[in-house]
């Protein structure tokens, strides 16, 4: 069963959610400069990108207060000046600063946060935390035990059961 008017009303919605998704980029990015990850970690590579150094700009320079200076160079999409640095091993949670600049007298600042991710408790490999327990050693060991015996017992019955 088709409605008449449901196409147009479809892209009525279309057309008013665009501007709304739009909004929402521009919000990320209000001075054009963009910092990757936002939640970075020490030994991770931060890639620093910035629209708006303006028409024919191809060369711009950055520093981190924590990563040092970096390069920016013309990336794939034209107008977009990309860099990237890399967080030292070791660094402590925080917050790190980075500005950019590029000519003709643009300078834009942002920062990120630096966290360090420690791990907790046993690997989980699919079958469960490791139990470090005596209780559940105890019962690792019991089972072990079983299908020893389990296996032995087999066995022996296999055997008895081929003499002629």
């Amino acid at each position: 069963m088709r409605i008449k008017g449901l196409g147009s009303l479809g892209g009525l919605v279309l057309a008013l959610s665009i501007p709304g998704a739009a909004a929402a980029a521009d919000a990320d990015s209000a001075s054009g400069l963009r910092v990757r990850p936002g939640n970075a970690t020490p030994g991770s590579t931060v890639v620093v990108s910035v629209s708006t150094c303006g028409e024919g700009v191809t060369y711009g320079k950055g520093e981190s207060t924590i990563g040092g200076k970096f390069h920016l160079f013309e990336g794939h999409r034209p107008g977009v000046l990309t860099g990237e640095f890399e967080i030292p091993a070791g660094t402590d949670p925080g917050t790190d600063t980075v500005t950019v600049k590029c000519p003709p007298r643009v300078q834009l600042t942002s920062t990120y946060e630096i966290t360090v991710h420690k791990p907790r408790g046993s690997v989980d490999a699919g079958y469960g935390p490791v139990e470090t327990s005596s209780a559940g050693l105890a019962a690792g060991g019991v089972l072990i035990a079983g299908g020893l015996a389990g296996a032995a017992i087999g066995i022996r019955r296999r055997s008895d059961g081929f003499r002629a």
